[in-house]
């Protein structure tokens, strides 16, 4: 059980946890999700922690298939700058270790920015807080328990 579950599960947020064996060699942990998980592309989303000129950490959760766009997320933030989070800051904020990085049930709530393309599923798959564990879930509960925002995020 992970924090990003247990955040799912006291909100009685409606979720299923999907696991799968985690491969240490996989060049995209998001595409390897995916595929092992028999999964579209598309609805799977890798959660990316980006520092802001004002140095404030915020959360972009974007589609495995796509890039995360630094000016598109600075002007969500409404920021000048962003630029991607120190890994050790990364880590120490969120309690997760990279590549397992939940949105949900962070140590430290950040603000979190989710991708505009989310928005029209039924449920998306983001990461459960550790490599080989993804919570399904929609988008609108993800935004809710997040207190996230859509916006055009990927590039």
């Amino acid at each position: 059980m992970t924090p990003g579950i247990v955040a799912a599960e006291r909100k009685k947020i409606a979720h299923k946890v999907h696991k799968y064996t985690h491969d240490k060699q996989a060049a995209s942990y998001g595409l390897e999700a995916a595929e092992k998980l028999s999964l579209a592309p598309e609805q799977v989303f890798k959660t990316l922690v980006a520092e802001l000129d004002t140095g404030a950490l915020v959360v972009a959760v974007v589609p495995v298939t796509h890039q995360l766009n630094l000016k598109q997320l600075a002007k969500a933030a409404g920021a000048k700058k962003a630029q991607m989070g120190n890994p050790q800051k990364v880590e120490r904020t969120t309690g997760y270790v990279l590549g397992g990085v939940s949105p949900l049930g962070q140590k430290k709530a950040l603000p979190t920015f989710i991708d505009a393309s989310a928005e029209p599923f039924d449920t998306i798959y983001v990461s459960a807080g550790k490599r080989g564990l993804e919570i399904e879930l929609s988008p609108q509960d993800l935004a809710g328990l997040t207190r996230g925002k859509f916006a055009p995020l990927a590039g």
